[in-house]
């Protein structure tokens, strides 16, 4: 929590936690991490701070929002949406589909 309040990008409003996850699995400077986020999300580094586009892009790719009536995927489903575009590891969501599959 800390990376995303230091690094001023806002948390799940606009892209804080994915950048944050960046700098806590891969290691990245926060430079790296917004770059690399702002890629896979085919956009600017400077609208990861946008809440307007932010929430679109967050909607039309179910990566939850701080609105969750309004967004499909929520929890571990968004959880789950974000370990695969961000190409990283996330143990809940990992464990969570090891029990599914049995």
């Amino acid at each position: 929590m800390a990376q995303i309040v230091s690094s001023c990008m806002g948390g799940v409003r606009t892209s804080g936690d994915l950048v944050a996850w960046m700098q806590l699995t891969k290691r990245m400077k926060i430079e790296q991490a917004k770059a690399y986020v702002a890629q896979k999300l085919d956009m600017n580094v400077r609208d990861l701070t946008n809440e307007t586009v932010m929430n679109r892009v967050r909607e039309a790719k179910g990566l939850s929002s701080v609105i969750p009536d309004h967004v499909e995927y929520a929890g571990i489903a968004a959880k789950s949406k974000i370990a695969k575009l961000l190409d990283i590891t996330i143990h809940s969501v990992d464990l969570y589909e090891k029990h599914m599959n049995g």
